[in-house]
């Protein structure tokens, strides 16, 4: 294996924290050729689809990547702006908001990138930005609330893949879940609150999740019981009963069972039990994107009115609102405690090290 080293390394260089910014990703067009690029990439991921790789080869080279990428990009295109892909929009939008302001409230020097698991810009391309800025700490920023092998460890493996291939590696360190973050539950709650303030309180609140195979969550995958967890913190914080909420999981692939209740199978049945009003969040998503935008905003709307519902509203994701901003930075401080570039006491420290080191060297 072929090391690479810091580019024009120098032993009083001023060193840096570098905070990766990770979402899940998104074609770079509403084409079916990108979005071919882009599901190749993301289903290829054995994190992804447990499923023997040569038999997943062929089921996702022979049907899936034939058959997918047209529809999904007419979805895409529904969603698209001038500025491209929401996701990138707000991601990006979240990042530079979170420089800021890790700028303004940090000793630093502190470098925030953004990256992507699939597609562009990557995670390679995250963590060679921050190496050219000198980063000599890492901490990993998964943008997703709860945990799953599926995506957090999904995002561990390709940095680990690309850190096996640094000479000088950095100190380390990533954000595994923050699903029951008390800035995170109040950020839900707030959002919640607001929607409610301006359209009204409905019949009943959906909180929908991202689902996965429940075959997962038997092999001791925690997604599910973290899922389980916010939505009953939230609740808890709007002093909600039972009856006036429910959680749900959506966006299931394939012929086997997933996490349940399915979100589509309930809203068709809800009109006849009475619920004619609903408002729905999906609090692991950190950005919006296609599955909010498109298949919760439009998809779902229109099988919960076809099936008698009156009033459906989707309630935007965090994005790069000041709530939303002040739980990453409060994220970040708490996670790389005792590093000098976010820590005031450590940094005196650091800087006094330093200097005493190079004076050293260049006397040597």
């Amino acid at each position: 294996m072929k090391y690479s080293g810091q580019t024009q390394f120098k032993h009083n260089t001023q060193p840096s924290t570098g905070i990766l910014l990770v979402n899940l990703g998104t074609p770079e067009a509403p084409t079916p050729a990108a979005v071919r690029k882009y599901l190749a990439e993301f289903l290829a991921d054995p994190r992804v689809v447990e499923i023997p790789r040569l038999i997943w080869r062929m089921i996702l080279h022979g049907v899936i990547l034939r058959i997918r990428p047209r529809p999904v990009a007419r979805n895409y295109a529904k969603i698209w702006t001038e500025q491209g892909s929401p996701l990138m929009v707000e991601s990006q939008a979240t990042a530079d908001k979170l420089q800021a302001k890790v700028e303004e409230v940090l000793p630093g020097p502190v470098h925030v990138v953004l990256a992507m698991r699939y597609g562009q810009p990557s995670i390679a391309r995250g963590l060679q930005q921050l190496r050219e800025k000198h980063a000599e700490r890492l901490l990993i920023v998964p943008m997703y609330p709860q945990y799953s092998a599926t995506t957090t460890a999904a995002v561990y493996d390709e940095v680990s893949n690309h850190l096996q291939r640094w000479r000088w590696l950095p100190q380390f360190r990533m954000l595994m879940q923050y699903h029951d973050h008390p800035l995170y539950i109040q950020a839900i709650t707030d959002q919640i609150k607001a929607s409610f303030e301006k359209q009204g309180k409905p019949d009943k609140l959906i909180m929908s999740f991202h689902g996965i195979p429940q075959r997962y969550h038997k092999a001791g995958d925690p997604y599910y019981c973290q899922c389980q967890k916010t939505a009953r913190l939230v609740s808890e914080s709007l002093n909600f009963t039972a009856d006036d909420w429910m959680l749900c999981f959506q966006s299931r692939f394939g012929r086997e069972p997933w996490l349940q209740p399915y979100l589509d199978k309930t809203l068709e049945v809800m009109p006849e039990q009475g619920i004619k009003s609903v408002q729905i969040i999906a609090p692991g998503f950190a950005a919006d994107c296609l599955e909010t935008l498109e298949e919760l905003a439009m998809q779902n709307a229109e099988l919960f009115k076809q099936n008698g519902g009156e009033s459906f509203h989707y309630i935007p994701a965090l994005n790069d609102s000041p709530a939303h901003i002040d739980l990453l930075l409060a994220l970040i401080k708490e996670e790389t405690k005792g590093w000098p570039e976010t820590d005031p006491d450590t940094q005196s420290v650091d800087v006094k090290s330093r200097a005493a080191n190079a004076e050293a060297i260049d006397g040597y």
